[in-house]
């Protein structure tokens, strides 16, 4: 598909293991085409908060002197980009405090290929790449997180997040 990780579904949990890496450093990864230990000293507080905002992906994606743009929530990257998702339930509901929506949300990588899209997902890194079409990540991937971790989530999801990043050259596509 797009850019192929840097980094095996073994370097993901051992890196998890050893400093926390999940789906934030996984996507800057993934677009910034570094392994996990590359992108780490990028961080900043990472490994005290174990989570990354859009103020900490930003600072990150500086940090490694990658050409990017926010695109906004309102589509996908029109090429190749980073993208916060925002699972849905009792915390986006009118009057909760962004802080709490804050803790229900998601990084994924996104391609544009032809007419579609292709998303990587550290959860779906069992098929070797971590690759897959939007309907896939839609239909499979995105039912397998909410069940596994977002309990009384409703099942919809929102962008809130979209970063265009440029494509680093000499990686393996």
């Amino acid at each position: 598909m797009s850019i192929l990780p840097r980094f095996t579904l073994a370097d993901a949990e051992s890196a998890h293991d050893a400093w926390g890496a999940n789906c934030g450093p996984a996507a800057l990864a993934v677009v910034t085409g570094k392994t996990l230990d590359e992108v780490r000293p990028l961080l900043g507080d990472f490994e005290a908060r174990c989570y990354m905002n859009p103020t900490a992906m930003e600072a990150a994606l500086r940090l490694a002197a990658v050409a990017w743009s926010d695109h906004g929530p309102r589509d996908w990257p029109s090429r190749f980009g980073i993208v916060r998702i925002q699972w849905e339930g009792p915390w986006t509901a009118p009057g909760v405090p962004i802080r709490v929506r804050y803790r229900h949300t998601h990084w994924i990588a996104a391609a544009k290929l032809g007419s579609g899209i292709g998303i990587f997902d550290i959860n779906a890194m069992a098929n070797g790449t971590g690759w897959c079409a939007l309907a896939d990540w839609e239909r499979v991937i995105v039912p397998f997180i909410l069940d596994n971790a977002v309990p009384r989530a409703s099942g919809g999801w929102h962008r809130t997040h979209v970063f265009e990043v440029e494509q680093p050259s000499g990686i393996a596509t």
